[in-house]
């Protein structure tokens, strides 16, 4: 019999954040506290760029969004969003969205399967995912376990499973 495997990947469907980001502008365009301020979120090549008169509000434009981003089921560990700048009479917020699992990030993520996983599970790294194999499918929902009850500070999925 084949060995099962799985991947490991880091990805976000970018059409889920062009939704949130929607949302969070329809809400922010309607919201009585957002109103004169200039508040605005809106794509900035690959960032999004939240605008306000002042720092608390830009952070606020950044909270709308977030929620908007957990209602749609992406892990706000996939947001990195930088500090508020002043730029003339407004604040700047860039964020942007983390894909695809570092080298560093997926040796850990291998060395920690090597050393609490299951016996005879691999784990290679494929460019920014990793493809875990192993002969018995129930090592394979070990692996899994283990690896959701870690918290890591990015955000991974599973899937191919086969």
């Amino acid at each position: 019999m084949a060995d099962s495997s799985f991947d490991i990947v880091s990805k976000v469907e970018r059409q889920e954040v062009d939704n949130a980001l929607n949302q969070a502008a329809k809400e922010i365009s309607q919201r009585y506290d957002f109103k004169g301020v200039g508040a605005s979120i809106a794509w900035s090549g690959e960032k999004i760029e939240m605008r306000a008169n002042s720092e608390e509000r830009v952070k606020a434009i950044l909270d709308v969004f977030q929620s908007k981003l957990i209602k749609r089921g992406i892990s706000l560990k996939s947001l990195d969003a930088g500090e508020p700048q002043a730029s003339g009479k407004e604040y700047k917020l860039f964020a942007s969205i983390q894909e695809g699992i570092s080298q560093e990030n997926a040796k850990k993520i291998a060395k920690i399967i090597r050393d609490e996983g299951p016996k005879g599970v691999k784990a290679q790294v494929q460019g920014d995912e990793l493809r875990v194999s192993s002969k018995s499918r129930d090592a394979l929902q070990e692996v899994i376990a283990l690896l959701k009850g870690k918290d890591f500070d990015f955000a991974i999925q599973f899937v191919n499973y086969r």
